[in-house]
C-alpha cells in the first residue's frame, strides 16, 4: 500500500494528497493505493499538482495500516508526518488534532 506526499511550495509544509482529493497536513486521511492502477493515478495527481507549483518533493511512500491508522514505513516518513524525534513539543505532532504517525 502506497499513499501519496509531497511539500507545498508556498511554506515547505509537509502534505498528503486526500480521499476527498486536496493536499491536507495530516497524514491521517490520505487516500491509499492499494494497486498498480491506483499508484499510478496517484502519480498522476502529483506529477500534476508539481507542473502547477503546488507542491514540490511528490513521493509515493509505502504505508501500512496499523489498527486502522496509516503508518509509513521508513523513518524518514515516520519523522515527516509526526515531527523531530527529539522535540516532541515541536511539529505535527504537537499540534492537537494531528495523531502520531510513528
Amino acid at each position: 500500500m502506497k499513499i501519496l506526499t509531497a511539500n507545498r511550495l508556498t511554506d515547505g509544509e509537509a502534505v498528503w494528497f486526500s480521499t476527498d482529493h486536496r493536499w491536507i497536513e495530516s497524514i491521517e486521511g490520505s487516500e491509499i493505493a492499494a494497486d498498480k492502477a491506483a499508484e499510478e493515478r496517484l502519480e498522476a495527481i502529483g506529477k500534476a499538482a508539481l507542473d502547477n507549483n503546488q507542491v514540490v518533493d511528490v513521493n509515493l511512500i509505502d504505508i501500512q495500516l496499523v489498527d486502522g491508522e496509516i503508518r509509513p514505513l521508513r523513518l524518514r516518513e515516520q519523522i515527516r508526518a509526526a515531527g523531530p524525534s527529539n522535540r516532541t513539543d515541536l511539529g505535527k505532532q504537537a499540534r492537537p488534532e494531528v495523531s502520531r504517525a510513528a
